[in-house]
């Protein structure tokens, strides 16, 4: 094998190992991710669109991480807009999710 192969399979290893880079926020703390059903009581406030890296290289990237960075970030966003709860509208499609804002 060639070096250049080696040292990219390392790298992917190890940032498969990792944490997520996408932190959560204060503000986006006291955001939960709710199902639909249980938002009806809820007043919609607004939308956002999460996006993040879906393939590292020409890899797929672990699919529970990619789904934890967009909830992730759309918890910081429903934050900054003065909701507390989020509930995705969208199925993950090219790294992007979209989720309505809502406060319960």
């Amino acid at each position: 094998m060639s070096k250049l192969v080696i040292a990219t399979t390392l790298v992917l290893a190890l940032s498969n190992c990792s944490s997520s880079w996408v932190q959560l926020t204060t503000e986006g703390e006291a955001v939960v991710q709710l199902p639909l059903a249980s938002a009806s009581t809820c007043t919609r406030i607004g939308s956002t669109r999460s996006s993040t890296l879906n393939k590292m290289l020409f890899l797929d990237r672990n699919r529970a991480r990619l789904e934890l960075e967009l909830v992730t970030l759309a918890r910081n966003e429903a934050g900054t807009m003065g909701g507390d709860a989020i509930v995705a509208e969208s199925a993950i499609a090219d790294g992007q999710q979209r989720f309505g804002v809502y406060r319960c």
